[in-house]
């Protein structure tokens, strides 16, 4: 089932613009593999070359931090809403 997945604005760019897409899966694994698919310029963009989670962004299922779930793992069942966002750092 598709789950709706918020784009940052720097990655809507390799994702013709928009800033939600529509992506399948049964884990965050899954629908990360599947917007590659859909976007193959997203390749590398979220998750490594080894398969982790980019440690400059951070991910949200619904409202919940993955770091803190099942990172990419976590679930999903249609009905959530996966947000990407950048880190931010400086001082």
């Amino acid at each position: 089932m598709p789950v709706d997945v918020r784009l940052p604005t720097v990655l809507r760019q390799y994702a013709g613009g928009q800033a939600t897409v529509k992506a399948n899966g049964a884990t965050l694994r899954e629908v990360f593999e599947d917007l590659v698919l859909q976007f193959p310029q997203l390749h590398g963009q979220v998750v490594t070359e080894d398969g982790a989670l980019h440690k400059f962004v951070n991910v949200y299922v619904n409202d919940d931090d993955v770091r803190y779930l099942d990172k990419l793992d976590t679930k999903v069942t249609g009905s959530e809403t996966i947000s990407i966002l950048p880190a931010v750092a400086g001082g």
